[in-house]
């Protein structure tokens, strides 16, 4: 098997089966695990800014990758938005978005490693996940500046758009990336890695709905009994 079809056709499917199949594991084990984690109580004044950042900015990065992935061409066409508009559309609006999240992740990143109190509460699997999320981010807005800005424009959704709606319908067209640039290849590729080891991580949360909040009751962080809800279980995530 080529190195194409590796990475174009075997990389995608395992990602989604170690997504869907890894969240059904995680909620089956370890429901009380599935939170974000919160710090906040560590030190809030960096996360006050930066978290807003981070969570608006990649919500709008996912409606834009919703939009240039999943809607066909040939739609926005339909309805009257020509390929120049919504180039610039998505260089702008995306840009922006991409930017703030990133602005964000490295205020999170500053907050994680330079505040002792929210390092010390730094798992394996926190370190993983700045990592891919760090480069999934970094490379988005590289490929975003130096393909739509400097190089000229690239058309992803003659490529890109296809093949990943090829994968979603089972009909697989690896060929489709041959072509595209280097940077929005690794773009793709750390997307699929962190969707990969996405279930083992504290970004379960991002799936949960929190619709039982005003009624839950209050998570109690110590207890005056030393043994009140002590486990002898441990998780890395």
């Amino acid at each position: 098997m080529n190195t194409n079809l590796l990475v174009w056709l075997v990389l995608p499917y395992l990602s989604i089966i170690l997504l869907i199949g890894g969240m059904i594991w995680r909620y089956r084990t370890d429901q009380f695990g599935w939170t974000s984690r919160s710090s906040q109580w560590n030190e809030p004044s960096i996360l006050r800014w930066s978290s807003p950042l981070f969570h608006f900015g990649i919500l709008f990065v996912f409606l834009g990758h919703v939009l240039g992935l999943v809607i066909p061409q040939s739609w926005t066409s339909t309805i009257g938005i020509t390929e120049d508009t919504y180039h610039v559309m998505a260089t702008v609006l995306g840009g922006a978005a991409g930017l703030a999240a990133l602005v964000g992740l490295i205020g999170l990143l500053y907050r994680r490693f330079m505040t002792k109190s929210v390092r010390l509460t730094t798992t394996t699997m926190d370190i993983v996940t700045y990592v891919l999320l760090t480069l999934a981010v970094t490379l988005g807005c590289w490929a975003t500046v130096h393909q739509q800005m400097i190089v000229g424009g690239y058309n992803y959704r003659d490529t890109i758009g296809p093949w990943f709606r090829s994968i979603a319908l089972f009909q697989p067209r690896p060929e489709l990336m041959a072509t595209v640039p280097l940077d929005y290849k690794l773009h793709v590729m750390a997307g699929m890695v962190l969707f990969s080891v996405w279930p083992f991580t504290r970004l379960v949360h991002v799936v949960s709905a929190p619709v039982s909040y005003p009624t839950r009751p209050y998570v109690i962080y110590r207890s005056k009994n030393g043994h009140l809800g002590s486990s002898s279980r441990h998780y890395g995530w």
